[in-house]
């Protein structure tokens, strides 16, 4: 099998090859077919904050991916080989266990996980998508559905409609939200037009004319966070997902701050399983087909520095035959 792997901070991935992974009890090697390419593994590799995280380094990178089924260990029962399937990056997500962090992930020909990493994928889904899906579609489920509480019908603000951002603004426009789109960056506010949102806006202040009763803050600059708080219902939900800086200034006295509003500030933190499935029963109804670009196996090490610039508009996925 050949596989990127990352040695440390600074250094870029270099492609390599080595012995087949084997099945053991309990797991499943997949024959990889596309391979998301995410902003944390840039991070990753130019900050030296992440090697707390990456433990099993040197490894191989990459932590959304889907792919065939090739074989199962023994005890295996809910999936065998042919089965179309994405991979759930974490292994153990309270001990920050999983593929691409602790052991050899997705950036790679083959991947071996355990039965409990693996959801099935409905033959709707391309693996491009269910790739995807994993990771940045499953995140932004997580914080939309199953932290945010987002409903049919419910009015809901999404911040930053980048690689996250359009994901979830496309599954709760496929989910029947009225959706509030927000982004300082002309061409993403136009991406939420072509994607169906008829509300887009420029600040996220702007959202206060409407009250959301939900708003997901995917940009994480600070000021957003506390505009959104401004800007949410009365005993609505802020969730933060965003990263952009370190900490959050809260202007807590202000007539429309989180005290007199009552508004319920939410972190949202990767996924469960179960959102990868979610992302999946959403992305089979056709209702929602998210911006992915496309490249090469062997181009992973340029795409990062392309994603790394800026360069990519959507979500980057690598293929292979």
């Amino acid at each position: 099998m050949k596989g990127w792997l990352f040695t440390k901070t600074h250094d870029p991935l270099v492609l390599i090859e080595k012995e087949d992974p084997v099945a053991g009890p309990g797991q499943v090697v997949i024959d990889i077919k596309a391979s998301g390419l995410c902003h944390s593994d840039v991070s990753a590799m130019e900050h030296e904050s992440w090697m707390g995280l990456i433990r099993g380094a040197p490894l191989i990178f990459g932590h959304e991916c889907a792919g065939v089924v090739e074989s199962v260990g023994e005890g295996v029962t809910e999936v065998k080989p042919g089965d179309r399937v994405g991979v759930f990056a974490p292994s153990n997500k309270d001990l920050g266990e999983g593929i691409g962090y602790t052991v050899d992930g997705g950036y790679a020909t083959k991947v071996l996980v355990y039965e409990r990493q693996c959801v099935l994928m409905p033959d709707e889904v391309t693996f491009e998508q269910g790739a995807a899906g994993t990771d940045a579609g499953a995140t932004s489920y997580r914080a939309l559905f199953a932290i945010g509480g987002a409903k049919e019908g419910m009015k809901v603000g999404i911040v930053g409609i980048g690689g996250l951002g359009q994901f979830a603004l496309g599954m709760a426009l496929a989910k029947g939200c009225d959706c509030y789109a927000v982004d300082v960056n002309p061409e993403a506010r136009e991406l939420a037009k072509e994607m169906g949102c008829q509300h887009v806006y420029e600040n996220v202040l702007d959202l206060k004319e409407v009250a959301p009763e939900v708003i997901v803050d995917f940009a994480g600059f600070g000021t957003t966070t506390d505009d959104a708080i401004k800007a949410v219902a009365k005993y609505g939900r802020v969730v933060l997902v965003g990263m952009a800086v370190d900490k959050v200034t809260i202007d807590a006295t202000a007539l429309d701050g989180i005290i007199l509003k009552e508004v319920k500030l939410m972190g949202s933190c990767g996924s469960v399983a179960s959102d990868v499935a979610g992302v999946y029963d959403i992305l089979k109804t056709g209702k929602f087909k998210p911006l992915l670009s496309t490249i090469s196996f062997e181009e992973i090490g340029e795409g990062l520095e392309t994603l790394k610039r800026g360069g990519v508009k959507g979500r980057l996925v690598a293929v292979q035959d």
